[in-house]
C-alpha cells in the first residue's frame, strides 16, 4: 500500500522547477524519441538526472499496435538508450504511427480487429526481444472511432495485454476523452479490462473542440487535470491493489511548478481514498 510514487514529465521548461523539488517528485516520465540522436552532453545529463531520481523512458514513435512491423532501428535506439539510462521502464502507446512507409506525424488508434491484436503481439515480443525487456503499453485518445473495427476498445486492449508480458500504463484522461466523445461508461470500462496489469497511470488535461452539439473533447496535455480524472483514479486505485506509479504530463501552457505540485498532491490523495475504500472492503468481507 505504501509503494505507490507519484512524478511528472520531464521537460526542459520544467527541469529547474523539478530538481528543485525531487522531495516531493518520486519518479520522472522522460520522452525517449528525444534522446536517440541526441548529443554526448544531453545524455549524459540524463544519466545524472537518472542518479538523483528515478527516471522512466517513455516512446511515442515506435507505432506498436499495428500489422506492420515495428522498425528495428527505433527499437534499438530504445534499447541502447535503456542500456545506457536503466530506467525504472520503459512504455510505448498501442497506436500506429506509419504505414505504407509514410509517417503520418501522430499517434493514431488503429482498427480494433484480429489482425492488429495479432501485429502488436509481434511487435510487442519483438520489443522485448531487442530491448530485453517488454514495455509498458498505453492506451490512446482518438477523436473518430477507428474504421474497420469488429470490437470496442475495452476488449480489444484486453487482449492485447492478457496475452502479453506487457504490464499497462493506463492514461485516465485518454480513458475519460474516448468514454466523452463515444459515450461509454469510463467507471465500466475499468470493470472489463485486467487491472491486476495495471502498473502505471497518466494524468493530463485537455479542452473542448467544435461547435456546440458536435463537440469532442480533445487530449492536449495542455491543461489542468480536471474533476473526472481523479475520480477515475481513485478508482483505479481501489480496483487495482498493487503499487501504483503515477504520471503528470503537461506539454506546453506550464503553468507554475506549484500549481503542478498541487495537482500532484490531489493524485495522492485521490489515490489514498482509493485504497481506503478496498481496506474497508476487505476489513468488511
Amino acid at each position: 500500500m505504501n509503494s505507490d510514487r507519484f512524478g511528472i514529465g520531464w521537460r526542459p521548461r520544467l527541469a529547474a522547477g523539478i530538481l528543485a523539488n525531487l522531495d516531493r517528485i518520486e519518479i520522472v516520465e522522460v520522452i525517449a524519441d528525444d534522446y536517440f540522436y541526441a548529443a554526448r552532453q544531453e545524455r549524459r545529463a540524463l544519466r545524472t538526472l537518472g542518479a538523483q531520481t528515478p527516471v522512466t523512458l517513455h516512446g511515442v514513435s515506435l507505432g506498436l499496435a499495428s500489422s506492420v512491423p515495428v522498425d528495428s532501428r527505433r527499437l534499438e535506439h530504445m534499447a541502447r538508450l535503456c542500456g545506457e539510462i536503466e530506467p525504472a521502464f520503459w512504455s510505448e502507446h498501442l497506436a500506429f504511427v506509419r504505414g505504407g512507409g509514410i509517417e503520418i506525424g501522430h499517434l493514431a488508434a488503429p482498427p480494433r480487429c484480429e489482425a492488429t491484436i495479432e501485429g502488436a503481439l509481434a511487435n510487442l515480443a519483438y520489443a522485448k526481444q531487442i530491448v530485453g525487456v517488454a514495455p509498458q503499453v498505453e492506451n490512446v485518445a482518438t477523436l473518430i472511432d477507428p474504421p474497420g473495427s469488429d470490437r470496442d476498445e475495452a476488449a480489444w486492449l484486453s487482449a492485447i495485454v492478457r496475452n502479453s508480458e506487457s504490464s499497462l500504463l493506463l492514461d485516465l484522461h485518454n480513458l475519460h476523452a474516448n468514454a466523452v466523445n463515444f459515450h461509454f461508461d469510463a467507471s465500466e470500462f475499468l470493470t472489463r479490462i485486467p487491472t491486476e496489469r495495471i502498473s502505471t497511470i497518466h494524468l493530463a488535461g485537455g479542452k473542448w473542440i467544435g461547435r456546440e452539439g458536435s463537440r469532442r473533447l480533445l487530449d492536449d496535455h495542455l491543461h489542468d487535470v480536471p474533476d473526472p480524472v481523479y475520480e477515475l483514479l481513485e478508482d483505479v486505485a481501489f480496483r487495482a491493489p498493487q503499487p501504483l506509479t503515477v504520471i503528470l504530463e503537461r506539454d506546453g501552457k506550464f503553468p507554475s511548478i506549484e500549481s503542478l505540485l498541487d495537482q500532484l498532491d490531489r493524485a495522492r490523495h485521490a489515490v489514498a481514498r482509493g485504497r481506503e475504500r478496498l481496506l474497508q472492503r476487505e476489513e468488511a468481507a
